[in-house]
């Protein structure tokens, strides 16, 4: 469903600039909008997780942890040493 609004530009060469993007990429500027405000929608949200992120690497430090390329080679490992050993069932 289309929604309609009007955005007021207060700094007029804003404005122009936009216009003139709009122009030379062959992008309507409300598609430019758009995008601006579905990006910022979305940084919003990646500093919302921030926190979370910091007290997982915080626990991290200090209860210790394993790379994620540690954790990959014993997976590898792991498939490698089933490949052998154990046939998959096909359904």
């Amino acid at each position: 469903m289309k929604r309609k609004m009007t955005v007021v530009f207060h700094d007029e060469d804003l404005y122009t600039q936009l216009k003139i993007e709009a122009v030379k990429s062959h992008t309507p500027a409300c598609d430019i909008v758009a995008d601006a405000v579905r990006e910022w929608l979305e940084s919003r949200e990646d500093s919302e997780l921030l926190p979370t992120i910091e007290n997982a690497r915080a626990e991290w430090r200090e209860k210790g942890g394993r790379s994620w390329s540690e954790v990959e080679r014993e997976l590898e490992e792991a498939v490698h040493r089933c490949d052998g050993t154990t046939e998959l069932k096909r359904v």
